[in-house]
């Protein structure tokens, strides 16, 4: 019996365009990546609580370099890999063997999730570990809140579905991970505009690529986004959340 079809609820085409759009912002000086730095983070410090020393890693989608930077210094041979530039996570990875596999702010906008879970502990070497991180379910309150106060009574669907953190856990017991880890954390940070916001979400390509795209928001919706923007916040800064759910697990 053939496989089901993976729902098709993001648009390869205009997930491909964020993130090569998202590239371009990232070569300006003042680029936002406060994101990917606290999954860089992230990532070194769990290899550390692990004393977990690979040989061979694949970066998978961190556009700063930081990772692969420090894992270089730390004698890893490092193989780096973008899905703007091609690498396409839903189908099986042109090479394997890699002692770590680190996925950073990609895997939220694919369609089929589990198949691309798959694929990374495919490509792992036996006691291999797999690290990925994204934004998750609980990210972006505020902005899901001025989209519907500047859409009124006519809501359309502007921030995509998000995997929290049971599905998560779900996710690594159904592709075969050992040892399964889940947690989410929060990264809360102010804007003093909507404008600034909608910026930084698009310098880190994790805006919305649903498949069926949304309208653009005429002159009087956008007027009450931002009226709806300033009132959520105090002294003229609106704090955001971004949720950062963490899957990592083994290949035994």
């Amino acid at each position: 019996m053939a496989s089901k079809a993976p729902p098709r609820i993001f648009s390869p085409a205009r997930r491909l365009a964020a993130r090569r759009r998202a590239l371009v912002a990232q070569r300006l000086p003042d680029a936002p990546h406060y994101l990917h730095d606290d999954m860089v983070e992230d990532v070194l410090d769990r290899l550390s609580f692990l004393r977990f020393e690979p040989k061979r890693a694949l970066v998978v989608g961190e556009w700063t370099g930081i990772l692969a930077a420090a894992l270089t210094a730390q004698g890893v041979e490092v193989t780096q890999v973008e899905p703007a530039e091609g690498f396409d996570e839903e189908a099986p990875y042109p090479f394997e063997g890699f002692d770590l596999i680190a996925s950073l702010g990609t895997l939220d906008t694919v369609n089929d999730l589990p198949g691309a879970l798959v694929h990374i502990r495919k490509a792992l070497a036996p006691g291999g570990m797999m690290i990925a991180s994204f934004l998750s379910a609980g990210s972006l309150p505020v902005l899901r809140d001025v989209m519907l106060a500047a859409d009124a009574d006519r809501p359309a669907a502007r921030v995509h579905p998000m995997v929290d953190v049971r599905a998560g856990g779900q996710l690594l017991q159904r592709t075969l991970f050992a040892d399964p880890v889940i947690d989410q954390r929060p990264l809360q940070v102010g804007f003093r505009s909507l404008e600034r916001l909608v910026g930084d979400i698009r310098a880190q390509a994790i805006g919305g690529v649903l498949a069926d795209a949304p309208p653009v928001l005429g002159k009087a919706a956008l007027s009450r986004a931002k009226e709806a923007f300033a009132a959520a916040g105090e002294d003229g800064r609106t704090v955001e959340r971004f949720e950062i759910l963490t899957l990592s697990g083994w290949r035994k």
